[in-house]
């Protein structure tokens, strides 16, 4: 029943959630540790009118949500590592055509096939800048079951927002975790839904915004409009434009201001004990589950310690560190990668504080005395 809590793995859970939110169709190849996510799917999407194919590949995948997204349905794919990778070029092509699409990246150790039940903070920097060209990106970093579920549902309304793809940045521990998690009743989910021209079909132009807006109707294949899915630079019909500059310059800065412009709307966070911190640690995903033991033990120790738990990563809230690193003495970033966020830290920090990196490879997450350490370090 909604409102009672029930235990559900971390993809259970995502599945639910892409289904309230009006998730229709489902394209995915499997891989390790993401398959479940395809397995649910394949099960639950019959049972309410929706499809879902097994693709060849990963590429297929994302080109085929791209497809059904132009045909008027909410869709998603799922991959890890390796396969995001080869989604990149698909991913490129949903951002110059402006397609709502949710992409799931269950990261596992890498580089190459890596670790393949094992997991990782790897891919963060893949999901910002994996495709080529200049363009922005929705990314959301759960690190809970219930954040599964409300993120697979906020993933969806952000990619109708802005007309974007929209990356859940999740790992195999996240994925894999069972906890207990609220269903709410429908009246108290937000789901939004598609917005349709308002204008007859021979006045609709596909990719001009209206005055004020930086995203434009987007009707269905079928439903009578003229429509170009062009991957090559077009105008606001659809049309290739050739060597015309000013008008790829004004396209390229609409797709990359629509959401770097919008980061206070679109950016999530959860601060914990930072009211009167000396060190903070702003940490994200599974990482954070460790984090925040690690901060319990540094405040029974009598430090001074808080927590930036970052639920969105991109677009990178600069503000929110600027603010923190000019409050704090220290900040320190645990990962389990060699070191990403944290160098979006220090170009937001500005030099304000220290900024302690705390790398974890090789398949584990931080044991929370490795963090303590840190933050003993930046207590200094």
């Amino acid at each position: 029943m909604p409102g009672e809590l029930r235990p559900m793995t971390g993809y259970d859970a995502l599945v639910e959630g892409a289904i309230t939110a009006g998730c229709r169709f489902f394209a995915g190849y499997p891989i390790t540790p993401s398959t479940e996510i395809a397995e649910r799917m394949s099960n639950r999407l019959p049972k309410v009118g929706g499809i879902f194919i097994q693709m060849e590949d990963e590429l297929a995948s994302i080109i085929a949500i791209i497809g059904a997204s132009w045909g008027g349905l909410k869709a998603m794919t799922a991959t890890s590592g390796p396969g995001f990778s080869l989604m990149q070029e698909g991913l490129g092509f949903a951002i110059i055509t402006e397609t709502p699409i949710v992409l799931v990246d269950v990261m596992r150790g890498g580089p190459s096939t890596g670790l393949v039940t094992l997991p990782s903070q790897g891919d963060v920097m893949q999901a910002r800048w994996g495709s080529h060209g200049d363009y922005a990106i929705i990314a959301l970093a759960p690190w809970s079951s219930q954040e599964m579920f409300d993120l697979a549902i906020k993933a969806f309304n952000l990619a109708e927002i802005y007309r974007n793809p929209v990356i859940i940045l999740s790992d195999e521990v996240v994925a894999h975790i069972r906890e207990p998690i609220k269903i709410p009743p429908p009246d108290e989910i937000e789901v939004v839904e598609r917005r349709k021209p308002s204008v007859p079909p021979t006045e609709f132009i596909p990719y001009l915004p209206e005055p004020g807006e930086w995203v434009s109707p987007m009707p269905a294949f079928g439903e009578g409009y003229n429509l170009l899915v062009e991957s090559v630079m077009h105008d606001e019909f659809g049309h290739r434009i050739g060597m015309g500059q000013p008008i790829a310059e004004r396209k390229i800065k609409r797709i990359y201001y629509k959401i770097e412009k919008n980061v206070e709307k679109i950016a999530m966070y959860e601060e914990k004990g930072l009211e009167d911190a000396d060190v903070a640690i702003v940490t994200y995903g599974s990482s954070a589950r460790t984090s925040l033991k690690a901060m319990k033990d540094a405040r029974n120790l009598g430090i001074k310690v808080g927590m930036l738990r970052l639920i969105t990563l991109w677009p990178f809230y600069d503000k929110l560190i600027e603010e923190l690193s000019s409050k704090v003495k220290s900040i320190v970033v645990p990962e389990m990668n060699m070191g990403k966020i944290v160098r979006e830290v220090e170009r937001a920090s500005k030099g304000q504080c220290k900024i302690l990196s705390v790398p974890k490879v090789g398949g584990v997450l931080h044991n929370p005395d490795e963090i303590l350490s840190a933050v003993k370090l930046a207590a200094r």
